[in-house]
């Protein structure tokens, strides 16, 4: 007998249609899709031409037509919309999601701009890779989607992708562990394990049969599909690493979500035996295959023996802020191991979405510059699930689709009733089920079964399921969608003390208690995020940001994953309700997912608890289609010479009236007291063609007119402009000339020659004749400087240059006020009891050597890598670097080539640290001292002359000022740094293993 929703749809029986490959069906504005389980020629770019820019009955129904309605009504009026996509688990949800990203790509961006297709590229393959980390193969579907997805869609005033967001759902993370007989983990792994080399396998540890791992030898055997031969997970994985590419991931981020898959299975292995007392491991615990550990270390990129110590025991705060480890017994430790290896895929899955959201976001988008986007959302959510034995997942699931069903009860059934009773439109009432008292009936405050299961995951002391479950039944015991076995005692198809049944509104669903609190809690030991996040893989740290909580903080609870999920679903369903809605609700045509088999009973079911139905006989008694007659009018009033360009009518319903008289569609249209009902599309398909044919007249007109007299206004205003521009201008230019003349006649005296004097600003006009004046000007009075300096100065004003050049802003004091000797160990000032000893060892060195000048030369304090301090003599010369020992006649303990010192750093105080750098050779780190007078400034003097003699060579020298001066000995690096003391009587260092400290008198 042919199901009544296909008999209302078309006159062909409904096996009929399928077996024809008609999948698709209307009932008002809600698409009807059946799953073909089979490629169908229906998609492809003919097949969008064919739907591109119609109306929504002009063309057989399809899924195009829908988006296509979508894109229209958001590109035309300006209004956010969204295609929530409905049905149970394997009826095609997610290749519904994907044709319609699929539409959007082909039917935007004509002029093919970069960052358009960028974000269209991103917006395609983010669902392979969303797919391989969030989907798995179900006994009721092979690419079952076990979180759920809303994405929205931004669109510029153009119609253009600009950006996009994508919202993730109750992932299904408790599959990581174990799942039922004929199902798989989540496709990353085997992908990982199937489609990866040998090489990429051995360094992650890991051997290509799936059966070796406890996480996926359930599903070790199984295939992702069996319709498509090359749906296989070797083709998968390398369509999900290209996919990565495309979207934005780094080689690197892609190594790192590898090497947590791997981390993840290797966790799974791990096994816990109990050891003797007194044996090596403390709290008698020990992992049964220790090299897992080390991978697992590894792959993390932790410590191993923190690693191993996670496992093994927890770190707990007492009372006192004392830190306690408590070790595990075999049961904790296994449950923490799981509880990390769920925590982690989560985090994963949730950072792979964070990271396509921050390549998606729109750049650069400013709403005052580009107007305001908008949006198209499209929601793809698990279906309604029912399985043998239900968990909390399957309860937050079914809750998440009660939400949905309600919202569609609102937007397509009660809302329409009540516009036609409020609109005064006579039609026959037509009965449909609420759903409300079962959505209140799970998040209702206080006494909703989330609320009464977060009371339990708070409450203090042992509480259980069983008690969870006896709280349910105290609660809603005369509820009539509640019921257990504890109130029904002769129901023997749930248990005592473990079931409880919820009639929602797709049929009755048992849930088992089991696992209820500790999923809901969601707990995982501080321990372990505290490891993860001290992980040296930046991608994995960043997944952990909670890990840098010190333990003895106390934190505000955090919120459970069912109030998650509620909040999420609250807030999915506000977002939803402001966007106008288009809905593609799914039908599966049988159990067994088989091509050509439909099911009538099944469908018939599906076709019932989805409110189709209702949906029928709403649509069938109701109008298609309403409007306010001031919108219905403005959009329509050019196709009717009464009300062209503005009627003189009564009202605006009096000019509706006569424009459908003229085209004479009153016969198919109702009167409300504000709105104008339209029965049929085809009279609105009129409407639309006829206005279409006239849009284009009135287009030119207006424009002809509007240009004729823009290009009237803007020729009369660029004559009076470039008419005051002209006569401006001379006057601007004439007066800045004379400001000029008058400043600068003094400009030759000296001793200034013009430096105090103020350029006045100059027109824009004149900005480049003035800068070339400044450059001469500035050139002409350095020459008069530079031409009174003797050239005995000229070497001394060099470096002061460079030295400027160098420590200008960065040093506090460089010397710059006083005359520079340069050559203080042979000053009798500075030396007054050896100054003849160093001449006569310069003479021996200059016999030897040959050195040109002396650049400097000061007593210093020195500091080796030994950690030994002496005193000693630092001679620049314009060859050679030398370091002498003044208590032996200055005899010479190291000489570098001053071609290969290739910097010096010193410090922005008034100590005179100063640490040389030299190509293969240790840092010298000295400090200048026994200057007369005490503490001179030298070390600008030392900087400038080697900085002068460097640029006359035409090398450069770096000249590093920093606090805290990183430097090299023999290998080892060393920070020095400068403490001021008071009471220091003479510069001297302190040494530990890794820094030095120079004490410096800060008197």
């Amino acid at each position: 007998m042919p199901s009544l929703l296909a008999r209302r749809a078309t006159e062909e029986d409904s096996g009929c249609r399928f077996e024809k490959g008609r999948i698709y069906t209307y009932i008002g504005e809600v698409l009807v899709s059946v799953n073909p389980y089979q490629e169908l020629p229906l998609y492809g770019p003919e097949a969008i031409a064919k739907y591109q820019g119609r109306e929504l009955y002009e063309r057989p129904p399809h899924l195009y037509a829908v988006v296509n309605a979508a894109y229209k009504a958001m590109k035309r009026r300006s209004r956010d919309t969204c295609v929530v996509i409905s049905g149970e688990s394997g009826a095609g949800k997610t290749e519904a999601s994907k044709h319609i990203m699929q539409y959007i790509a082909a039917v935007t961006n004509p002029s093919q701009r970069a960052e358009v297709e960028r974000v269209k590229d991103v917006l395609l393959k983010s669902t392979c890779v969303l797919e391989a980390f969030g989907n798995a193969r179900t006994n009721r579907n092979h690419n079952s989607s076990r979180f759920g997805k809303y994405m929205d869609i931004n669109f510029d005033f153009k119609g253009d992708p600009v950006g996009g967001h994508i919202h993730s759902y109750l992932l299904e993370k408790s599959r990581v562990l174990k799942q039922h007989v004929g199902e798989r983990n989540f496709h990353a792994f085997y992908q990982l394990l199937r489609g990866s080399d040998d090489q990429a396998l051995q360094g992650l540890h890991l051997e290509r049969n799936p059966a070796v791992y406890n996480f996926t030898r359930q599903g070790a055997g199984l295939n992702m599909g069996v319709h498509n031969a090359l749906d296989s997970d070797e083709k998968n994985h390398q369509a999900v690493t290209e996919a990565m590419r495309v979207i934005g991931f780094s080689p690197e981020e892609v190594e790192s979500i590898h090497r947590i898959l791997a981390a993840i299975l290797h966790l799974g292995n791990i096994e816990f035996v109990e050891t003797e007392e007194d044996g090596p491991q403390k709290g008698g615990l020990a992992v049964a295959e220790e090299a897992l550990v080390g991978y697992v270390a590894e792959l993390t990129a932790t410590p191993r023996d923190l690693v191993l110590r996670t496992l093994l025991a927890r770190t707990v705060a007492s009372g006192g802020r004392e830190l306690i480890e408590k070790g595990h017994t075999v049961a904790e430790a296994s449950y923490a191991r799981d509880a990390c290896a769920k925590a982690v895929y989560q985090r994963l899955f949730e950072w792979v979405v964070d990271r396509i959201n921050g390549i998606m976001e729109p750049r650069g988008r400013d709403p005052r510059r580009d107007g305001k986007d908008t949006v198209i959302g499209v929601l793809d959510i698990y279906g309604f699930e029912v399985f043998p034995v239900n968990s909390f997942e399957q309860f937050c699931i079914n809750y998440c689709n009660e939400k949905l069903q309600q919202l569609f009860i609102q937007l397509i059934l009660k809302q329409e009733q009540e516009e036609y009773e409020r609109e005064g439109i006579a039609w026959q009432s037509v009965e449909y089920f609420n759903n409300a008292t079962i959505v209140e009936l799970v998040e209702r405050p206080h006494r909703g079964i989330l609320a009464v299961l977060d009371e339990a995951c708070s409450t203090a002391g042992p509480i259980t399921d069983r008690i969870f479950l006896q709280t349910l039944d105290t609660h809603h015991r005369h509820h009539p969608h509640y019921s257990s076995r504890q109130l029904c005692p002769t129901d023997k198809t749930m248990e005592f003390g473990r079931d409880f049944r919820i009639k929602h509104y797709a049929g009755d669903v048992t849930y088992s208690v089991e696992g209820f609190i500790d999923k809901n809690r969601d707990s995982l030991f501080q321990d372990f995020k505290r490891l993860l996040y001290n992980s040296t893989d930046p991608t994995l740290r960043a997944m952990w940001p909670d890990g840098q909580q010190d333990i003895t903080e106390v934190t505000k609870r955090p919120l459970t994953a069912g109030t998650l999920f509620k909040n999420s679903m609250v807030a999915l369903v506000e977002n939803l309700a402001s966007k106008e809605p288009f809905y593609v609700r799914c039908i599966k045509p049988n159990e067994d997912k088989v091509a050509g088999r439909f099911d009538e009973a099944h469908c018939r079911h599906q076709v019932s608890y989805l409110g189709l139905l209702e949906n029928v006989r709403v649509r069938r008694a109701g109008f298609a289609s309403r409007q306010p007659y001031p919108r219905f009018l403005l959009r329509y009033k050019m196709t009717c010479e009464y009300t062209w360009p503005n009627h003189l009518l009564g009202s605006d319903r009096e000019a509706v009236s006569a424009l459908l008289e003229q085209h004479g569609l009153q016969g198919d249209v109702a009167f409300g007291h504000s709105k104008l009902f339209v029965r049929s599309p085809r009279t609105l398909v009129t409407l639309e063609q006829s206005r279409a044919r006239l849009i284009p007249v009135i287009v030119l007109l207006l424009q002809k007119a509007w240009r004729g007299t823009l290009a009237r206004w803007r020729c009369r205003r660029l004559r009076a402009i470039y008419t005051i521009m002209r006569w401006f201008r001379r006057h601007k230019v004439r007066a800045h000339l004379t400001d000029l003349q008058r400043r600068f006649q003094a400009a030759r005296q000296p001793p200034l020659y013009g430096r105090d004097l103020v350029w006045p600003r100059p027109p824009a006009v004149l900005q480049p004749f003035q800068d070339t004046c400044h450059a001469l000007f500035s050139r002409w009075r350095a020459r008069q400087l530079v031409k009174n300096i003797p050239p005995s100065d000229m070497t001394q004003i060099k470096a002061k240059v460079a030295a400027m050049g160098a420590l200008q802003g960065l040093r506090q004091d460089w010397g710059c006020q006083r005359a520079w000797a340069r050559d203080y160990l042979s000053s009798g000032t500075d030396n007054p009891t050896a100054s003849h000893l160093f001449a006569e060892q310069l003479k021996a060195l200059r016999e030897k050597d040959g050195f040109g000048t002396v650049l400097f030369s000061s007593h210093v304090r020195k500091v080796n890598r030994f950690r030994k301090r002496r005193d000693r003599a630092l001679l620049l010369t314009d060859r050679h670097l030398y370091k002498l020992e003044p208590g032996r006649q200055y005899r010479v303990m190291r000489a570098v080539p001053l071609d290969a010192v290739t910097g010096l750093s010193v410090t922005s105080g008034r100590d005179q640290l100063v640490v040389l750098h030299a190509r293969g050779y240790d840092d010298l780190v000295v400090c200048l001292h026994r200057s007369q007078p005490p503490l001179d400034n030298r070390v600008g003097e030392l900087v400038g002359m080697l900085a002068a003699h460097c640029q006359g060579e035409g090398r450069a020298l770096e000249v590093r000022v920093s606090d805290c001066i990183p430097l090299s000995q023999r290998g080892a690096r060393r920070l020095i740094s400068v403490e001021p003391r008071p009471e220091q009587p003479e510069p001297d260092f302190r040494c530990n293993r890794s820094a030095f400290t120079l004490l410096w008198p800060s008197h």
